[in-house]
């Protein structure tokens, strides 16, 4: 499996992104997809993310501001993030499979919030 992600970048306080991450490969449904992100310093943590029975999980930090989708036929997931704040500014990476232990990632794409 392989993945794709794009949509980062730079945005003010307050300002919103679109993560993309679309998946090729040997795909299988159900199976879970998502995004973690890692800060400088910091574990990589779960952001968002569907799991492989098709709920959703949110970290507390980002409940509210948050929204995680996915388009089946392009195999793709999209992560829509609002309100941002400065603590936001991190590595964010696509995952698949396992959602809290996932079998495949993404490149990372930067996530920077300026204050």
């Amino acid at each position: 499996v392989q993945l794709q992600a794009s949509g980062g970048g730079l945005v003010q306080a307050g300002g919103s992104l679109r993560l993309s991450c679309a998946a090729s490969g040997r795909i299988f449904r159900p199976n879970g997809m998502g995004w973690y992100r890692q800060a400088p310093g910091k574990q990589r943590e779960l952001v968002a993310g569907f799991t492989s029975v098709g709920s959703t999980r949110f970290a507390d930090s980002v409940k509210g501001r948050f929204t995680i989708s996915r388009e089946n036929a392009k195999n793709t997931v999209y992560l829509q993030m609002n309100s941002l704040k400065p603590e936001d500014t991190a590595v964010y990476y696509c995952y698949y499979g396992n959602s809290l232990n996932p079998d495949y990632w993404g490149q990372g794409t930067q996530v920077t919030v300026s204050s």
